[in-house]
């Protein structure tokens, strides 16, 4: 079982987690800290990874913006949702094999409350009632990954579902408040460290309050 750190970030800006994770990444790769793990639930942005910048997407008016070094489109962030960065130096495979855990890590998560999450075979992340409710993007160097996954629990009205995230229609991201569960992000958070051992083999040494870094 491998010994892990989680970060608190609290609701800490993307900009600010963005830098951190890159200093945290290049001391993991250096054996310098454990595998680490950051909760965070940002102010509200919408990222564009690199196939964002390629094809010239546009990021709807009235929503703040930032580029990444991820793959992928544009993705919401913001309010009612748990985003997890893990800076893992990871054993699996292939990029798919790490994506495949940390899809299966969520769906398991997610059924502690109820909630039967499915995989997409032609796009990763969660679906839940034909919606997308947890996104997946990632970067690596020397395999330890950057960037990460976000659970959409309880977005605000309406604006998740404005953002053509992963080059998906309107509306096809939501929030499972939409459905009826009522899940806080602190209870997302107990629920994806308690499956941690079982579908990931680590386990949580340390938590640490961003602002005591």
């Amino acid at each position: 079982m491998i010994d892990i750190d989680v970060i608190q970030a609290n609701n800490s800006s993307h900009q600010e987690i963005d830098e951190l994770m890159v200093d945290l990444q290049e001391r993991r790769i250096s054996n310098e800290i454990r595998d680490t793990l950051i909760f965070v639930e940002h102010p509200e942005i919408v990222t564009v990874g690199r196939r964002g910048m390629l094809d010239n997407l546009e990021v709807p008016d009235g929503f703040s913006s930032s580029q990444v070094d991820r793959g992928g489109g544009l993705t919401w962030h913001g309010p009612g949702q748990l985003v997890g960065y893990p800076i893992f130096q990871w054993s699996e495979e292939s990029v798919r094999s790490v994506i495949t855990t940390i899809e299966e890590w969520i769906i398991q998560s997610l059924s502690l409350f109820g909630v039967s999450g499915l995989r997409d075979k032609s796009m990763q992340g969660v679906w839940f009632n034909n919606h997308k409710v947890a996104s997946i993007g990632l970067a690596f160097s020397k395999w330890v990954s950057r960037h990460g996954f976000d659970i959409n629990l309880d977005t605000p009205d309406g604006r998740i579902e404005s953002v053509e995230g992963c080059g998906l229609p309107l509306g096809k991201h939501t929030s499972l408040a939409k459905f009826g569960y009522n899940i806080s992000v602190q209870e997302m958070q107990d629920a994806l460290i308690s499956k941690m051992p079982e579908i990931l083999g680590r386990k949580v040494k340390k938590v640490i309050n961003l602002e005591n870094l």
